[in-house]
């Protein structure tokens, strides 16, 4: 009993300390709201459940990457693409599964929060690979963050030229400038990126999760428009054949294709953090994985159906963007529609993947320099509806700044499917695989050699070498884009 005391005493202190308040400030512990409002590590307590857990992830995985699927598949063929979509889908669940276990140090129930996945690496692994796994991290985040630019102002390019082409017919060429619209996303989002923290933009991941339905719901009805009114399948059990492109152009072409899928299911990189966002009782890697199997499951079936019918109505022409190359032109709102749910989406998602980065680095900042104004200060926003935000002069500078950044490459390198294959690539088997089998071994003491340690490390070795030949097809694609491409002059 005297155990149980100290105990409890010394958690009240930790709570004093956390809070800068002295124990007779604290309810008594008889009290029904004592601590009601704080989870066991003194934050505010998350309301996080299965299904804002299932938006935030849904958002995070049917990003831009389906619009790439039916290319994909195209490059791989009828049997070796729907194949290897499976396999990557199996692949990312089970190693989501493994990540989620290893939220908490120890004790699934009451062990210490893991608040990041580079937490969660530094408090199993130790420091060395946490050094290593934060730099794939952000590299991959930041890397995330231009992708999506690209591919909404590509977005936001097909509203207009598919409005161009119904009024001047489909031979006039509507050529139109990427990088107006690459400026007005990244104003969007040094607006949207002054919202604090993860758990605050709930809201934005449900709207963005609703509009990727939507997008992906009008290429699969198109795709099947599509079929319906020519009466067969194209595409071939091998993909595109030897002839339109070479031998070697068909192996690099197969090997980004992997790359493509790699980042249509790339979404372990927030998986902590998002877990970060849960309520509990119950424990909340009990609940992501629940959350992990429905949005996984959900989107996996979305994935086959978009892909299938993309490759179905195109054949070996499927366009490297399914909604924006123009395989479809009628019926023009459709399509404007369908573009604008994706602009809507990836504005949310790219708050989804950046608010990992600002927070480590202002995380890093306040604990440098804890005594600036300019880094410590807030103030109420001065807007009207706007209240309850509070600005901070170096979130508004630094956010601003990330943006500008991301915009600029963007408009430097605006080649969606080579750098979509990249991104895949270089996260996929660090970030989706690596990681999280290592510390699932750890944390469950795992005996060497045996016959589980010896499957985990076949699955990641295969996973490695799927990674390594999807990077090699994306930087040879890269290399050929830039061969004929003009700095912020490339028009489409």
């Amino acid at each position: 009993m005297g155990a149980e005391t100290t105990a409890t005493n010394h958690h009240h202190l930790n709570r004093q300390a956390a809070f800068g308040v002295s124990i007779d400030m604290l309810p008594q512990s008889g009290s029904p709201t004592c601590f009601d409002s704080f989870d066991d590590d003194g934050r505010p307590r998350r309301t996080g459940t299965v299904w804002t857990t299932s938006a935030h992830i849904i958002t995070a995985i049917i990003g831009s990457g389906v619009l790439s699927l039916a290319w994909a598949i195209a490059q791989l063929g009828w049997i070796a693409g729907p194949a290897v979509m499976l396999l990557f889908s199996f692949a990312s669940y089970y190693t989501a599964s493994l990540l989620s276990d290893c939220y908490r140090t120890g004790d699934p129930i009451s062990g210490k929060r893991n608040y990041t996945y580079t937490d969660a690496v530094r408090s199993i692994l130790g420091g060395a690979k946490a050094k290593a796994c934060g730099a794939v991290q952000y590299v991959n985040l930041f890397g995330v963050a231009i992708g999506y630019t690209i591919a909404a102002s590509i977005s936001m390019m097909a509203i207009e030229r598919s409005d161009c082409f119904h009024e001047k017919g489909d031979k006039n060429p509507c050529h139109t400038s990427s990088n107006p619209y690459m400026i007005m996303f990244g104003v969007m989002e040094i607006l949207l990126s002054q919202i604090p923290d993860f758990d605050q933009i709930w809201w934005l991941s449900i709207v963005a999760a609703v509009m990727s339905f939507t997008y992906s719901s009008i290429g699969l009805g198109l795709g099947i428009a599509k079929v319906a009114e020519t009466g067969t399948f194209m595409g071939s059990l091998t993909g595109i054949s030897i002839g339109p492109i070479t031998e070697t152009q068909k192996i690099w072409r197969s090997f980004q294709a992997l790359g493509n899928i790699a980042f249509a299911y790339s979404f372990s990189v927030i998986l902590i953090e998002i877990q970060d966002t849960l309520r509990s009782p119950p424990a909340e890697a009990k609940t992501m994985k629940k959350a992990t199997l429905l949005s996984t499951g959900v989107t996996t079936t979305f994935y086959m159906l978009c892909g299938c019918m993309g490759y179905a109505a195109f054949g070996d022409l499927s366009p490297g963007n399914l909604l924006t190359g123009f395989g479809f032109y009628n019926p023009f709102w459709l399509l404007d529609i369908a573009n604008a749910a994706i602009v809507i989406h990836l504005v949310g998602a790219y708050q989804v993947f950046t608010q990992p980065i600002f927070a480590f680095i202002e995380k890093w900042v306040r604990s440098r320099w804890p005594h600036s104004d300019f880094i410590a200060k807030e103030f109420n926003a001065p807007f009207p509806g706007l209240r309850g935000l509070k600005l901070n002069p170096f979130r508004m500078v630094w956010r601003s700044a990330f943006v500008v950044l991301t915009t600029v490459i963007s408009m430097l390198l605006p080649f969606f499917n080579d750098v979509v294959g990249i991104l895949g690539a270089f996260g996929f088997w660090p970030l989706t695989v690596y990681f999280p089998i290592e510390m699932y071994m750890v944390q469950k003491r795992i005996e060497k050699w045996s016959t589980r340690w010896v499957c985990l490390q076949m699955l990641s070795m295969a996973c490695l070498t799927i990674s390594l030949m999807a990077a090699a097809g994306s930087i040879a694609g890269v290399v050929l884009d830039l061969k004929v491409y003009m700095p912020f002059k490339t028009t489409y």
